[in-house]
Parts: structure tokens; sequence; C-alpha cells
């Protein structure tokens, strides 16, 4: 793949723009390089690079609206597609929700690039996936694992002279250890930016030492425990939360954030007063674009809950004028504040308690209390009088991330625990919570 410039890039979007006699025209051009490796049972199973670089134009006769989608960028293909594009949206119904491109925007760029990540190379990809294996074996353990990073570009550009240009890096790193007898089983994921700041060996030893020590979990009552939950376990529980802060949805009653007679609820105290939660594009953990790609506007940094109250919402173009509200691009992030305990600090500050690793399989049950049921697994332990005691069997939980966030007692040191750069990252705390609701047990390790 050519990594287009931003000088290359510009000139492909005002050609393919030039040769639109659409009302307005619209241009995004994005480019990646992707590699990984893939393990499991101690044995690399598949490695690979995949690249690719297209280019998506989107033209609109008043309210109907069309787009098509090339890899080649000679002017005949580029006019060939903008032609596509204009054909569709000839064809098109009229979209009632329609509104025009988006005039000036002023893009600040965020820090998505790093020089470390863009020069991973297979070496280095095998390099990680031996670490893991080498461990896990000197271990006498099963290992499983998927590691890849990206290298891109985003550019996007409009018939009313707005253009962008960003370059981006991520990785991603997951590993699973099991016993022999796979009675134990430990896992740990890990994103970065930097891959500077990425230690396979390290995470590895986590997902190990969860493996040996999770061996002969006894089962303990279903019921209402206080739990340290790390932050992987508590992501995925957050990210259904999150994305319920829609103003429309909320505003039309699909929400746990409706008010009973109409509108939402910002301004409202829904949580502890511990918990606050912001999105910032230029945290140097968790950068993300600078601007929204669905709406093109630019990103800012907003508060989302502060103190316990709700202090923003996502707003669509359509339905920010709609509402008579101002809307900014949708965030790329969530950061939560915490403190400066590690894991291990939460855990000797326990007199008893549950450990959970990771939670999965999370199903809404009610969307009006952001009710969710699903599993702990790869690692759940009995906490007594600061130490962990013994490994437990997993449980099934019924829980609202609401009442979780309600029943907080002490938050840890925030990490990073998901996303790319290009899409949605969350920087969050290990969590003491009182009263967690599990309701079962699970025989699944």
């Amino acid at each position: 793949m050519k990594f287009l410039t931003q000088d290359e890039a510009r000139r492909i979007c005002e050609k393919a723009i030039a040769f639109s006699k659409a009302d307005e025209c619209r241009v995004n051009l994005s480019g990646e390089r992707e590699g990984n490796i893939r393990y499991a049972n101690n044995a690399v199973s598949t490695a690979g690079l995949a690249e690719d670089t297209q280019l998506n134009v989107t033209v609109s006769f008043g309210k109907r609206v069309g787009s098509a989608t090339i890899n080649e960028f000679d002017d005949k293909s580029l006019e060939k597609a903008v032609r596509r594009a204009e054909d569709v949206a000839r064809l098109a119904p009229e979209n009632p929700e329609f509104l025009p491109n988006v005039t000036a925007q002023q893009y600040k760029a965020t820090p998505t690039w790093n020089k470390n990540t863009a020069a991973i190379d297979p070496d280095y990809r095998a390099e990680v996936a031996f670490r893991s294996i080498e461990a896990a074996r000197k271990a006498n353990l099963k290992a499983a694992g998927f590691f890849d990073d990206t290298t891109s570009f985003q550019a996007h550009a409009n018939s009313n002279g707005v253009f962008g240009y960003q370059e981006l890096t991520s990785l991603g790193f997951t590993v699973t250890t099991r016993t022999e007898d796979g009675r134990g089983s430990g896992w740990a994921k890990r994103y970065a930016n930097d891959a500077g700041k990425f230690d396979a060996r390290a995470a590895s030893a986590i997902a190990i030492e969860k493996a040996l020590r999770s061996v002969d979990a006894k089962a303990l009552e279903p019921g209402r425990y206080t739990v340290i939950l790390e932050p992987d376990a508590t992501s995925d529980m957050l990210n259904f939360m999150f994305g319920a802060f829609d103003a429309r949805n909320a505003d039309e009653g699909r929400s746990f954030l409706s008010k009973k007679g109409g509108g939402n609820r910002v301004g409202e105290k829904l949580y502890d007063e511990q918990v606050n939660v912001w999105a910032d594009p230029w945290n140097p953990d968790v950068p993300v674009l600078p601007w929204d790609s669905a709406s093109m506007l630019a990103r800012e940094r907003a508060d989302i809950i502060k103190n316990g109250v709700v202090a923003g919402m996502d707003y669509t173009r359509y339905w920010a004028q709609k509402q008579g509200k101002r809307a900014i691009g949708r965030h790329g992030n969530v950061i939560m504040a915490g403190g400066t305990k590690s894991t291990e600090e939460l855990i000797a500050s326990t007199k008893k308690g549950v450990l959970v690793t990771r939670t999965w399989y999370i199903r809404m049950v009610d969307p009006q209390s952001q009710l969710l049921t699903g599993l702990t697994r790869d690692g759940t332990f009995y906490i007594e009088n600061g130490k962990i005691k013994h490994p437990i069997k997993n449980f099934r939980f019924n829980e609202s991330p609401v009442a979780m966030l309600n029943n907080i007692e002490e938050l840890g040191k925030p990490v990073v625990v998901g996303g790319t750069n290009a899409s949605f990252q969350m920087l969050l705390p290990a969590m003491k919570v009182r009263d967690f609701n599990f309701t079962s047990l699970s025989d699944a390790v």
C-alpha cells in the first residue's frame, strides 16, 4: 500500500469533488496496513498482512443521496465513481432528515500516530508470539493469543471546502492460558497507541498467574457481594451504558436517560459523586480522530458525567437542530477518573469480597434500567482479610452499570482497556463495588 501524504490525499479528494455535478459532494479517503499473528495450543496457526486504500464519494441532489466506493485513483476511475454516486442519488428517495454538508471546521491534530508502532514488522509479531508461548510452556500451560497492529491514514473533504487528514497507529493483544487438564484459565488484554508501552511477557505473566491460581475452584453461594472489578470486567458493561447516551433515544422515551413526560435527564444526579467521566480526543493514552467521521464535525473535550451528574449527551446534527442544541462531533473515547491504587491495593483493603478478572457474553435485559446479564470467566477469586484465599466457580450476574456506579466504595488507577484509534477507546479504573448481584453459578472456567 502506498501511504498517501496529506498533499497527495488532498489532490485526490479535490479531483473527485471537481468531477461532481451534484448539489453537494463529500469524499472520504482511507488507507490501512494491518498485520497480525495468531497462535493456539502453544503454536502459531496463522500470520498475515493486509493492505487496502479506498475512496468513498457521497453526493446529493436536494435531499436525494447516493454513494460509491473505489480503490483506484486515476482520473477515469474517480470520475466513474462520482457518476455512479450521482446515478444512485437520482434514483434514491428523499431523506426527510437530510442536512447539507458541514461548513468550515477547525481540526486540531491529535497524537494518534507513533513511530514505534508504525515500525512493527513480521519479526516483531513473531517475537510477541514466541515470548507468550515460551512463558506458557515454562509454566506447563497452553497459550492461545492474537496480536494485531495497524498503521493507517484517514482524509475527508467536501464541496464546502472542509478538509481533514490524520495518520494513526494502534496495536491490540489478547492471550488466554489454560492448564493441561482445562481446570484453570487465565486471560489478559492490552491495547496501545505506542508499541514502546507494550510488553508481551508482562501481559502473558498475568494470564499465567491467573490460570495457575484458578485451579480447583470452589463453589460460592450466589448472592450480593462486594466485588473488585478489574477494568476489563467493566468495560463491556459500560460500553452498553455509554452507548445509550444518545439524546434522541432519550428524548423519545427509549432510554434509561428518558425523563417522564418527555426530554432527557441531563443535569440529574444518577451516580455516586466519585463518578467523573469525560471525552478528550487529545488524551495521549487514548487519542482518537479530531473529527467525527459520520458528521465531519470537529470533536471537543466534553464532560459526560460530572460528580455523579449527567453532564452531556450525544446529539446528531439533525437532532441538535430540531431541539435547538449545539452539535459537536460524537465522542471517540471515554475517560473515567480514578484513584492511585493498584488492583492489588484494592484487594488488600477488602475484608471479604470477590475479584473478577473478566466479564463476557453480556446481553441487555432491560434498556430502561440498563439491566445486563453476563458471566465471569478466566479467573474469579474469593478475597478474605485483604488476600486472595482461593479460586471460586464463575457466576452469572444480573446487574445494571447505573446501579454499579452508585455502589462504588473505591476506585483504582485508570488503564487503557480497549478500542483502536479509529473507533472507540476507554480509560477506566479498577472498581471496588458493593452489592454486586451474582444470580447463579457457571461450571465454565
